[in-house]
């Protein structure tokens, strides 16, 4: 395959990057509600809340819409893999229901959104389904379609998709929808601005004192007083509901290249198979589809050769599509809750005035909106009919934890002891070659040391600033990454992704 010219950064940022940043406060300021982060939830809430006349500051670490949000794969869909016969079984019909109406409810809002700000974002309707090759699945695709259908979704259970290869079975969808995420998410940005909400970029929140009101403080000293106040940061920054045993990180790869619009399918579709095959297509510019396929996800710090991964999502895209060249690659990164449904609502069950949104497990499009609009709810006094399903505080039976979460916990936990206990040997920093990076013991300290490719030394401390894991090098991407709750940082050590909100310390590599 050919690989010239590739981009590595998405699409989305790369047909709509960043421009001039807009500047964080000048000084002390007080609104009604104060949002952290700036994804499709930050702004989907702040949008819900101007639009009702309340005033809003958006506090972004870096860039609006460019963190996760900027790396989605951007399906808006109800249709969440296999989630609606899980939810029949542990939280009952009426919870699947709930969840089916919630997440539909977002995507009208979104088409709703687009049709008044006027909005042009490559919106296309299109179905989404979820398949298998594997014969012996087809039983609990059927049970899927059935579940989906009893709780609302025009679901059916079908054997003939527009993918170029044969499927056993697969659960479709009608009336699902793909865009352009950034160009959703900016013109939302700019109307915000327009009913007096402000947005500050490059503006790191990294204190809380919760009260009446709450006060956030920035890394450049600001204070913002709120009455409320939303943690949209993907990964919570403050975790003062132990939310990080509710939620396990995952990195998913994602190759994209461009296909005749013949041979491009005309839907979405996703399947649990080859650990995880996504696919959807884009319309080009000059005509044609850009096929775009997610898969091969690992957790943070843990994924061994990336580069091989990328290059076997590269291939199973020519073999399967007839890609013949990548344009694009990237990674997006993922919280998967203990029981697959997100945790939105209060923080805490102490708290009066604090929300948080997260745990989305790869459907963060329509359920950043739909956390938006369930917490303006709360805000302002209103319940929404899915505030029980959806609330962080739910009580968590084992029955509803998932295999893969149990097990990532039991890591997190190995990692808390082992981590701690005094390093082995490491091979001295001159062993590394450009472009690699190692987690060595120098002078009995863990380091975390990158060597660039003119032969330079960058050495920072192994402890991520969270709560301590070891952190391991993604050698793809040239980042250093927590495998307990997905914190990343670049070969200087600076923040990348919460939910760490210090660098790591610098330290001298020892050679």
């Amino acid at each position: 395959m050919q690989q010239q010219a590739l981009t590595r950064r998405s699409y989305w940022l790369d047909t709509l990057p960043p421009g001039e940043p807009a500047p964080g406060p000048d000084g002390d300021l007080t609104v009604d509600v104060a949002v952290i982060g700036a994804g499709i939830a930050g702004l989907s809430t702040a949008w819900e809340l101007v639009r009702r006349g309340h005033g809003v500051a958006v506090l972004e670490a870096d860039r609006l819409a460019a963190g996760v949000t900027g790396n989605t794969t951007a399906k808006l869909s109800a249709l969440h893999t296999l989630v609606y016969d899980r939810l029949r079984r542990t939280r009952g019909p009426e919870a699947a229901r709930l969840y089916a109406r919630s997440q539909t409810d977002a995507i009208r809002a979104a088409a709703d959104h687009i049709a008044d700000l006027g909005i042009a974002c490559d919106w296309e309707e299109t179905p989404a389904h979820t398949y298998a090759e594997d014969p012996e699945q087809v039983a609990t695709l059927r049970a899927e379609a059935e579940a989906a259908a009893e709780a609302g979704l025009a679901a059916s259970f079908v054997t003939e998709t527009d993918l170029p290869f044969p499927v056993a079975g697969a659960v479709r969808v009608e009336g699902q929808a793909q865009f352009h995420p950034r160009k959703y998410l900016m013109a939302l940005a700019d109307a915000i601005r327009r009913h007096g909400g402000r947005l500050y970029e490059r503006t790191r929140v990294t204190g809380l004192r919760e009260g009446e009101p709450c006060v956030l403080t920035t890394e450049q000293g600001v204070r913002v007083s709120a009455r409320a106040v939303v943690v949209a940061t993907h990964y919570p920054i403050f975790d003062r509901a132990l939310l990080f045993t509710r939620l396990s990180p995952r990195r998913e790869l994602v190759v994209a290249g461009p296909v005749e619009a013949g041979r491009a399918p005309e839907g979405m579709y996703i399947t649990q198979e080859r650990n995880t095959r996504s696919v959807r297509t884009a319309p080009l510019p000059g005509g044609g589809r850009l096929l775009i396929v997610t898969g091969e996800h690992f957790t943070p710090g843990t994924g061994g050769d990336v580069e091989g991964r990328f290059r076997e999502l590269g291939e199973w895209a020519a073999g399967h599509f007839g890609v013949e060249r990548l344009s694009h690659r990237w990674a997006a990164q993922d919280n998967d809750s203990t029981d697959t449904v997100p945790l939105v609502g209060p923080l805490h069950p102490a708290t009066r005035h604090v929300y948080v949104a997260t745990g989305f497990g790869g459907w963060g499009m329509s359920g950043g909106i739909m956390a938006g609009r369930l917490l303006c709810d709360e805000i302002t006094g209103r319940p929404s009919p899915w505030s029980e399903l959806y609330d962080p505080r739910r009580v968590r039976p084992v029955l509803r934890e998932s295999g893969h979460f149990l097990k990532h916990q039991a890591q997190v936990a190995r990692h808390f002891v082992g981590d701690r206990l005094p390093g082995p040997a490491r091979p001295p920093a001159d062993g590394l070659a450009p472009g690699d990076g190692a987690v060595l013991t120098v002078d009995g300290r863990r380091c975390a040391v990158y060597r660039d490719e003119e032969g330079q030394l960058h050495s920072v401390s192994a402890r991520c600033t969270h709560m301590g894991c070891l952190v391991g090098f993604n050698q793809a991407e040239r980042t250093w990454e927590c495998p307990c709750h997905g914190s990343r940082f670049d070969v200087d050590g600076q923040v990348l992704q919460g939910p760490a909100v210090r660098p790591l310390e610098r330290r001298d590599p020892g050679v």
